[in-house]
């Protein structure tokens, strides 16, 4: 087996949050720094509260083992629409507690936003007050590479990750301008429409040598010209929209129903949901962007070509509604209509009353990190063995994502063990 060498974890590790004031950010942010002065406990972080199997008989925490940064030498900054520090937007959005914001306040307190690169073509449901300025996208883009040196210098950092976390862009599909990275430059500088402000944050880390995370469904850095950039700039990059509800709940059903050869005539999910997502998400161009990344789950984990009088003729029906009352407390309904032995019907219900960014938050902790390894470890281009984070996993033009949830874990682990050097590999974890 191939030794990986991983540079040491040295110094501090700047984290860049594009939307740093938005629910899941302040959330992220706020429960990160809490954790590390022992003020609460990073619940649904692997990295921090997973262990792993070194052996038949030998196991050891992750982070004990992994060679990940210390929260301790997370240094947090970012871009965002408003001008809010941390803690006043944290406060707005009141997914924590007062009592649990005040332990972290005068932390959040410094952590203000940049302005961000923004079109309201995009986002049509926001209207950003702290917003950049230039003649082309390329130029905003290069305003946004500035930022990227500026907050490394400024604050020290030895490194730099870069994690999207704002709101759901309009729908754009994958053409022509996203097909070499001649065709995209030339499209930023000619303001072309299939350029979305999520792309010009891609790249502009990218062409730092900084890791890209897209944790939304938008296209942003999930298209040849971009890889093309990463492998040039060897740089890892992974995505796309955080799996944490509902999505999650289908990754573990559809895997029952497949492994015991149920039959499915019908899957209908609605969610309800109050926070600035479920806003953005009642535009119907936005919502286009998740559907897709939310229908994807099925066919890639049923597969209905090899099975097609079981799950040749699925009816998928997935619907979001922007409900205020609720705020960040989401509500994922699901029906399953399935089929058992000769044919006769059954149902599935389940209904799942969750918190939107209090699932979301360890997802981004452990992303910064392992995606920091990453590039520690030499790697580059689409990582494939994170797909377990994401809805719909990124993959080449010619490729297929596993979306079985267990089967991404198998695969998530085997690659800590390959990076620990650690010759034991499972296929059941």
């Amino acid at each position: 087996m191939k030794t990986i060498e991983v540079k040491k974890a040295e110094g501090k590790l700047g984290v860049l949050v594009v939307g740093i004031g938005g629910a899941v950010s302040t959330t992220f942010i706020a429960g990160t720094l809490a954790a590390r002065k022992g003020l609460g406990t990073p619940i649904g972080s692997i990295t921090q509260l997973s262990t792993i199997k070194l052996s038949e008989t030998e196991t050891a925490k992750i982070k004990d083992v992994l060679p990940i940064a210390k929260l301790d030498d997370i240094v947090f900054g970012g871009w965002d629409l408003f001008e809010e520090n941390c803690y006043d937007a944290a406060r707005h959005h009141a997914v924590l507690t007062v009592e649990d914001l005040d332990g972290v306040k005068e932390e959040l307190q410094a952590i203000k936003p940049m302005k961000a690169a923004f079109d309201q073509d995009f986002v049509k449901r926001l209207h950003g007050t702290n917003v950049k300025k230039a003649d082309t996208k390329w130029d905003l883009m290069l305003q946004l590479k500035e930022d990227i040196a500026n907050f490394k210098a400024a604050n020290g950092c030895a490194r730099i990750v870069v994690i999207w976390a704002a709101s759901t862009e309009v729908y754009v599909p994958m053409s022509s301008v996203h097909m070499d990275l001649a065709t995209f430059q030339k499209a930023m500088k000619e303001n072309s429409h299939e350029v979305a402000p999520s792309m010009l944050y891609a790249y502009a880390a990218i062409d730092s040598g900084v890791p890209f995370i897209n944790g939304a469904p938008a296209l942003t850095v999930d298209f040849p010209a971009m890889w093309q950039l990463a492998a040039e700039k060897h740089v890892p990059i992974c995505g796309k929209d955080f799996k944490t509800g509902q999505t999650l709940l289908k990754t573990v059903l559809s895997p029952m129903l497949h492994t015991r050869m149920l039959g499915l005539r019908g899957w209908f999910s609605t969610n309800i949901l109050g926070n600035r997502d479920g806003e953005v998400l009642d535009d119907p161009d936005s919502f286009k962007t998740k559907e897709v990344s939310k229908l994807s789950v099925l066919d890639t984990i049923l597969k209905p070509d090899e099975y097609p009088e079981l799950y040749g003729n699925i009816f998928h029906k997935v619907r979001i509604n922007y409900y205020p009352p609720r705020g960040d407390n989401k509500e994922g309904w699901d029906n399953l209509d399935i089929i058992g032995w000769m044919g006769y019907p059954m149902q599935i219900k389940v209904d799942f009353l969750c918190r939107d960014s209090i699932l979301a938050a360890p997802l981004l902790l452990d992303l910064v990190l392992l995606n920091d390894l990453a590039q520690r470890c030499g790697f580059e281009g689409i990582q494939h063995w994170l797909s377990f984070y994401f809805k719909s996993p990124m993959h080449e033009l010619d490729g297929a994502p596993i979306h079985d949830l267990f089967q991404q874990n198998v695969m998530l682990r085997n690659k800590m063990r390959e990076i620990i050097g650690c010759e034991y590999r499972s296929n059941v974890d």
